[in-house]
């Protein structure tokens, strides 16, 4: 296959819009970033401010920690810390310099009950709307399909931003992922100009592994990456890959949902998405001892991957994110280990076979524990795929080929899933 600049070109536009720094759980940071927007806006201080969410986006900010709140949680917490003290210039760092004497206004501003939660009567997956009312003014910030594209500001009444999008298409308001599969995917990250991408990786290096450690070695959540970790030194579990590899991305995850204030470079639009398709690769590459050339070239398959993936499954829905990562990854432990473009469309296979069917319900602590489920079924699909078997189109939902098996788990999750999404969120808000 010979390089086409154009298609280049469109894969490094992919990558700026998928691969990007956020500070905690991307749902919440959306409607702080929504709250710091229309504040902006207002241009006096917020006396109220009402939430319009979209049923999936209410999911995922429910139970999450918020960073920098001291252990607070929920919608209104993150509206008012972003109205409050939010820099809307930050995008999805938007909170990232509230102060625990900020937090002393933000709950006397909770306290008196400023904050009002509606849910949206619309089919949309994400979708915030955010109005904020002053003393002299009011304004109003409307977000769909991802977690910055505005496509509506309003005040007093008067539309100043309105750039409409397909609703019913939420990858409208993105590059044209048309052009990705598996094949072309690891045809770029064998051929592509390393200095490219480097910039990007050497950052989803640097910031997913150091919240990773940071995971290890204090108290988050359940702690199941530091579990995985003690277990290993006790014998219980065995001190190879496939554990090592488990251990350090739940503990990401673990800080990450537990309120960590440190970034993560996301991936489709989630920090534990980007997690997952980059902390078992950064820790294979760093226990084998392998270049950041190649780490890096790795790194481009598997975000890539996962975000083709995700574009059949959909920004939110019922069918967990994590688990389209650790089937990318599946497929880049093949691609480190050698493997031609055919055992890695069986590893990513194998392991779409296994996991699909995995729950999101929300944003929270047990999501590590997915994480590790996730990478521990990754392993087994490469090794797999190595051994040259891979399930076949008689198995379930498992199509002719890679390519037609990612597309039928696109129709499993936004159209199969659609009252299992409904279900969830009615036991969640019961």
């Amino acid at each position: 296959m010979s390089v086409n600049k154009q298609e280049e070109m469109l894969f490094l536009k992919i990558m700026e819009e998928e691969i990007v720094p956020a500070e905690g759980c991307t749902e919440p940071i959306a409607i702080a970033y929504a709250a710091a927007l229309a504040t902006k806006y207002l241009g006096e201080r917020p006396q109220k401010l009402v939430v319009n969410v979209s049923g999936n986006i209410l999911k995922n900010a429910m139970s999450v920690v918020v960073p920098n709140s001291e252990g607070k949680v929920g919608i209104k917490v993150a509206a008012a810390m972003g109205a409050l003290f939010g820099d809307a210039e930050a995008d999805l760092m938007v909170i990232s310099k509230v102060s625990s004497e900020d937090m002393k206004m933000v709950t006397n501003f909770l306290e008196n009950n400023k904050v009002e939660i509606q849910v949206a009567e619309n089919a949309m997956a994400l979708y915030i709307n955010m109005e904020v009312e002053g003393n002299n003014h009011s304004a109003s910030v409307e977000i769909k399909h991802t977690h910055t594209n505005v496509t509506k500001v309003i005040k007093d009444g008067k539309i100043l931003i309105d750039q409409p999008c397909n609703d019913s298409d939420f990858n409208s308001s993105l590059t044209d992922r048309s052009i990705l599969s598996v094949e072309k995917i690891f045809h770029y990250a064998n051929t592509i100009d390393i200095e490219k991408i480097a910039p990007v990786f050497s950052k989803v290096v640097d910031y997913n592994k150091r919240i990773a450690e940071e995971g290890l070695n204090q108290k988050y959540g359940v702690n199941i990456g530091a579990a995985i970790q003690k277990n290993i030194s006790r014998g219980i579990y065995g001190d190879d890959q496939r554990n090592r590899s488990a251990s350090f991305t739940a503990a990401g995850s673990d800080a990450r949902m537990g309120g960590s204030a440190m970034p993560v470079m996301t991936t489709s639009g989630s920090g534990n998405q980007g997690m997952t398709a980059s902390l078992p690769i950064i820790k294979y590459c760093l226990d084998q001892g392998i270049s950041d050339e190649k780490l890096y070239r790795a790194l481009f398959m598997s975000h890539l991957t996962t975000v083709h993936v995700k574009t059949n499954v959909g920004r939110l829905s019922a069918y967990c994110g994590a688990m389209t990562a650790s089937a990318a990854v599946s497929g880049t432990l093949v691609y480190l280990e050698g493997g031609n473009v055919k055992d890695i469309q069986n590893a990513i296979t194998n392991t779409l076979g296994n996991v699909s069917g995995v729950i999101c319900d929300g944003a929270k602590a047990s999501c590590a524990t997915k994480i590790a489920s996730g990478i521990y079924s990754a392993f087994d699909g490469a090794m797999l795929a190595q051994m040259g078997s891979v399930l076949s189109c008689d198995d379930g939902i498992i199509g002719d080929g890679v390519e037609d098996t990612i597309q039928n788990v696109g129709t499993l999750a936004q159209e199969g899933m659609k009252t299992t999404d409904k279900t969830i969120l009615e036991i969640m808000t019961k």
